[in-house]
């Protein structure tokens, strides 16, 4: 699901990386939104915020809807910059920090947050932490499926689903064709396994509250071991036909 890179990734790889990552973004999408009455997993409306606090003249509230934007672009780099290192010495390994540091940042949250008002402290550091979390998810995703796959927002998606949906009119040739279901299927794949996040959270949320965020972490830690677990089997495979 994460070791294999770009051109050599095949569909398969991409869309179980798609629909566990963007089903874990809908759960924490959910819990930011029932927790703390903000979006966590995305920045477009933030900036329109930012804009509007701006021609209010609070300034206090729109310098923390710019906060949001920049923790999610620390996350983006701090995932990126981490890859990039463990890549030079065990390229098989990259993913493994970024997506342990998201975990645990989930795992904080879960234990010591709360339903809090976004007035307080402990409301933005909760949003700040999760637009954190969710920048080093989506800069993970996006540099191993070099593009394909992005699972924290869906406003993307919807505009190249778009797009694809049209072309299926005037695409003739079989492989054309193929290759245009095969990421129209994709696209929906993400788009349903974010909104089931979101559905089966909103369910959770009412029992488990902000430990929500435990049941998204258990599933970062799925898709962590599966890589291992298939690691394993084909080096024991290996070693048993040679």
């Amino acid at each position: 699901m994460f070791r294999h890179k770009g051109k050599i990734r095949a569909f398969a790889q991409d869309l179980r990386l798609a629909t566990l990552l963007s089903f874990v973004a809908g759960l924490v999408n959910i819990t930011g939104v029932l927790a703390i009455k903000t979006l966590t997993t995305n920045l477009t409306g933030h900036f329109a915020f930012f804009a509007e606090e701006i021609m209010r003249h609070d300034y206090t509230t729109a310098f923390t809807f710019f906060l949001f934007t920049i923790f999610f672009l620390i996350g983006s780099f701090t995932s990126s910059f981490l890859e990039e290192l463990v890549t030079k010495k065990k390229p098989e390994f990259s993913h493994i920090i970024p997506i342990t540091l998201e975990m645990l940042i989930l795992l904080a949250v879960g234990f010591f947050g709360g339903q809090y008002s976004m007035i307080t402290l402990e409301g933005k550091l909760t949003a700040f932490l999760l637009l954190f979390a969710m920048g080093i998810q989506n800069s993970l995703v996006t540099n191993i499926s070099k593009s394909t796959v992005r699972t924290t927002h869906l406003t993307g998606l919807f505009t190249d689903l778009g797009i694809e949906l049209s072309q299926l009119f005037f695409y003739t040739k079989a492989e054309e064709v193929k290759k245009l279901k095969t990421s129209i299927f994709l696209r929906l794949s993400i788009i349903s396994f974010f909104f089931m996040g979101c559905f089966s959270g909103g369910i959770i949320y009412q029992f488990l509250e902000i430990k929500t965020l435990f049941v998204a972490a258990f599933f970062l830690l799925i898709a962590q071991w599966y890589d291992y677990l298939r690691l394993k089997f084909h080096l024991i495979k290996r070693r048993t036909f040679h």
